[in-house]
């Protein structure tokens, strides 16, 4: 199976949904689901897991994807923590972080996704 620039969009549509949830958790409107965090449960930790990994897991950019996303998650559950603590505006403030780092994911997937649809 080949990789199409809609598979990458989708991607990143899942880094948006994550950051979504996390903003809600963060601003009150939902409550923190563990599962939030994990790369098993997030959708795309399991799009690299069913989708990317199996073609190019072995690529420095997969590799670099994955700890970024850990680090996402990381963040993500230090900072509900923070705010559960009643520092929110330290927790919100924070999301900063969390931005930086799926920037990074989304530069290192349109590499990847350049390189791919190139290749096709």
């Amino acid at each position: 199976m080949d990789l199409t620039t809609l598979d990458f969009q989708q991607a990143k549509i899942k880094q948006v949904l994550f950051k979504s949830r996390l903003r809600s958790v963060l601003y009150g409107v939902r409550e923190a689901d563990a599962t939030l965090f994990t790369v098993r449960d997030n959708p795309l930790g399991q799009w690299l897991e069913a989708v990317l990994k199996p073609k190019y897991g072995a690529t420095p950019e997969v590799r670099t994807v994955e700890r970024l996303l850990q680090d996402t998650l990381s963040t993500g559950q230090s900072l509900v923590r923070q705010y559960q603590r009643g520092q929110i505006e330290e927790a919100r403030q924070g999301l900063a972080q969390v931005e930086r780092c799926t920037e990074q994911i989304d530069e290192l997937l349109l590499h990847l996704s350049q390189r791919t649809v190139e290749a096709a």
